[in-house]
């Protein structure tokens, strides 16, 4: 399986956007991001897999999180960042993205606050790299074609307003998805001449 790279924005941030397929958890970028519930308590997929692979300190911070500042729960499109436990990562930037609908019922905007509040909480945090699951495109359903535009998208819109975030990384579990944010890469490239594409290792 290829990785991709690439340069947006050449002349002026030199950001960079990673593609990849395999597991997040073992990322060694500054943080990953959990595609978590509401509740903040673990769950499958994603989300239970970071808590499985970087242990109970991630579950602690979280239900502090719960406690002192969201007692309802994470809404969707928010972000907050916890401890990585026993992860290659330094933090675990958790967000809940919408539950499909049809995207009749604020789907599409929730889905880019949730990776505008992750890049943003990097930001703040001082990081450099950060890496993303395809967000609430699994048990959530949200078709994997919006999702990928929705995240490749903003976050080069993002990448333009952060002060310590350069990298970004998509780490996707299957390579239909692969594919798709591949398909991104290669419109943003072609239309974009600030954008530089390069394959970097073939598995």
């Amino acid at each position: 399986m290829s990785t991709l790279r690439l340069t947006t924005d050449r002349n002026k941030t030199g950001s960079t956007l990673v593609l990849t397929q395999g597991d997040i958890t073992r990322q060694t970028t500054d943080a990953i991001v959990n595609a978590a519930n509401s509740s903040l308590m673990g769950g499958g997929g994603v989300d239970g897999a970071i808590h499985r692979a970087g242990g109970p300190v991630i579950l602690e911070e979280c239900k502090k999180v719960r406690k002192t500042q969201y007692p309802q729960g994470l809404p969707a499109g928010q972000a907050v960042a916890t401890a990585a436990g026993r992860l290659p990562a330094k933090h675990v930037i958790h967000t809940v993205g919408p539950i499909w609908h049809g995207g009749l019922r604020g789907e599409p905007e929730q889905l880019i606050s949730a990776y505008r509040e992750c890049l943003r909480v990097a930001d703040e945090l001082g990081l450099h790299s950060i890496a993303f699951p395809a967000i609430s495109t699994g048990v959530y359903r949200y078709p994997v074609e919006r999702a990928t535009a929705i995240a490749v998208d903003t976050t080069v819109q993002q990448l333009k307003t952060t002060k310590h975030v350069r990298e970004v990384t998509f780490v996707v579990f299957d390579s239909h998805s692969f594919q798709v944010y591949a398909r991104e890469f290669e419109r943003l490239s072609s239309s974009d001449p600030d954008c530089g594409l390069e394959k970097l290792t073939t598995q």
